[in-house]
């Protein structure tokens, strides 16, 4: 059993991590700025702010792993990176292992390929979050070698809009973008959280990104 913190536990990415953690018998706290209208059984919820000190603190305090899936839109737009910042001088100082769940985005298309954002006809609203996530991670790839990082991008089709199904059946890749036969590159949140909790359970992806899809 692991104690698990998931930062953003009760938005779409975090709330299928921890409902999988705890499924599978870890113990899990979910840190947010509000509790969910259907809390999961055996998850402890933490409400608080992420510009508080003293809530990063407790977040990092009490885990072995920090998943940290926040998004840079609303109050966070243009300030993730200085909560990040925070957050990793933390986790490096207590020894704890961080996983971040960032976009597909900042992937290649192909070996020696664009970036996906750098694509026509990718689309240009979400290009801020995009380039943050992308700096989330150059940010992890310069850190001393005694912090232990992940960090996931999921398939290009990720997110609430397209919540699929659990299969238990899916690739893992690592900068290029996964796509199928069809040209398509999805994966569900409940598949995702199996692949970020399987991480966690046997380490495989050490100061690494990898990208999960079908």
């Amino acid at each position: 059993m692991t104690r698990i913190a998931v930062l953003g536990g009760t938005g779409y990415a975090g709330s299928h991590i921890v409902a999988e953690a705890a499924r599978r018998g870890h113990e899990v706290t979910s840190y947010s700025r509000t509790t969910p209208a259907e809390p999961v059984d055996g998850v402890a919820y933490v409400t608080g702010s992420v510009f508080d000190d003293a809530f990063l603190a407790q977040v990092v305090a009490e885990a072995e792993v920090v998943i940290e899936t926040l998004s840079p839109r609303g109050e966070l737009e243009g300030k993730l990176e200085g909560v990040m910042d925070r957050l990793i001088d933390r986790v490096r100082a207590a020894g704890v292992r961080l996983g971040v769940i960032g976009g597909a985005g900042s992937l290649r298309v192909a070996e020696g390929g664009p970036k996906l954002m750098d694509t026509e006809g990718f689309p240009a609203e979400i290009l801020s979050e995009v380039r943050t996530g992308e700096a989330l991670l150059e940010t992890l790839r310069g850190t001393e070698e005694d912090l232990d990082w992940f960090y996931v991008s999921p398939a290009g089709g990720f997110g609430a809009w397209a919540p699929g199904e659990a299969t238990g059946r899916f690739r893992i890749g690592g900068d290029v973008l996964l796509i199928d036969e069809e040209g398509n590159s999805f994966i569900s949140g409940a598949d995702l959280a199996t692949a970020v909790v399987d991480e966690i359970e046997t380490p495989t992806h050490s100061r690494r990104r990898f990208t999960v899809a079908y």
